[in-house]
């Protein structure tokens, strides 16, 4: 009985002997190089050799990592463009508070010389809010009959008249703005001492003064302040400039625009002023013929006694 492969599978010498023949060779490879250092040469020129079939394999490899350092890195730049828009707005938010504190800084420390300016006692407020009606000009302050507020009490800021205090409750006042169409107020012209009256014009923002003859002396530019005349409004508090004139269509008045000094639109602190608001009435009919008829006695008795 045959026990070796058939004929057609023969290859020569069998795998063992290969086996043990390449395993003595690398054994007096390694004895050879190791004792008599023979081989680096060999070993130089071999790995000169396949350097460039290494590096060919190593390429994909190389690729793959390559890319997979510019995904992270792509997605580490991304997160950090993140962060820094974040930090800016963070900053940007900052940035303006601090202009904010520093604009109401300035604004308080301007109230607060011309509070020491004023004779009058003033109490400092804030607004809170515009009144709901869309058609009044009205803003509500923090101060009430608490801390002393009175209606009729003026309100100001450091560049001139607010308004007037119309409502008061406890905690809070309603003031109606300057520029209400409802709103009067004496003025006097700085430059030329001629008074007027200035009438709000509601929501347009500014002031008018009306019946003013053609010939009064005003012009584009000047100063109206307060003329006191009125006993609420302490005199020389600015009020407005003189903004426009008109004429109305006839020779006897022209029409006078006028912009308001304060910042009716842009504070939120202010001054009310604690002046007093009882005003003396003004006589009766039978007062004034009271005192016409002691004044003319003392004339007529005069008279009298030359006769």
């Amino acid at each position: 009985m045959q026990y070796g492969p058939p004929s057609l599978f023969k290859q020569g010498t069998p795998a063992r002997v290969k086996v043990i023949i390449f395993v003595v060779a690398a054994i007096v490879l390694l004895l050879v190089d190791a004792r008599l250092q023979m081989l680096g040469k060999v070993r130089h020129v071999i790995g000169m050799v396949i350097y460039p079939v290494q590096r060919m394999a190593m390429v994909p490899r190389d690729l793959f990592e390559l890319t997979g350092e510019y995904l992270t890195s792509v997605s580490e730049l991304h997160d950090e463009v993140d962060r820094l828009r974040e930090k800016e707005i963070q900053d940007a938010q900052v940035l303006e508070r601090v202009a904010f504190l520093e604009n109401e800084n300035r604004h308080l420390r301007e109230l607060l010389g011309m509070s020491q300016q004023l004779k009058v006692k003033s109490v400092p407020a804030e607004i809170l809010y515009d009144a709901r009606n869309a058609f009044v000009r009205k803003v509500v302050l923090n101060r009430g009959s608490r801390d002393g507020v009175l209606p009729g009490q003026p309100v100001i800021d450091e560049n001139g008249v607010i308004g007037q205090v119309t409502e008061v409750y406890l905690t809070t006042c309603e003031v109606t703005l300057l520029t209400d169409k409802d709103q009067a107020i004496p003025v006097l012209n700085a430059r030329s001492g001629e008074r007027s009256v200035a009438y709000g014009k509601g929501q347009q923002g500014y002031l008018e003064l009306r019946f003013m003859m053609a010939n009064a002396d005003i012009e584009q530019g000047d100063l109206l302040v307060t003329s006191g005349i009125d006993g609420v409004y302490p005199p020389g508090l600015a009020v407005g400039r003189v903004a426009m004139m008109h004429d109305n269509g006839d020779d006897s008045f022209r029409g006078i625009i006028c912009e308001p000094s304060a910042g009716i639109n842009r504070n939120r602190q202010v001054l009310v002023l604690l002046s007093d608001t009882n005003v003396t009435p003004r006589p009766t009919t039978s007062e004034r013929t009271v005192t016409t008829r002691k004044r003319e006695t003392p004339q007529q008795s005069d008279a009298g006694k030359g006769k």
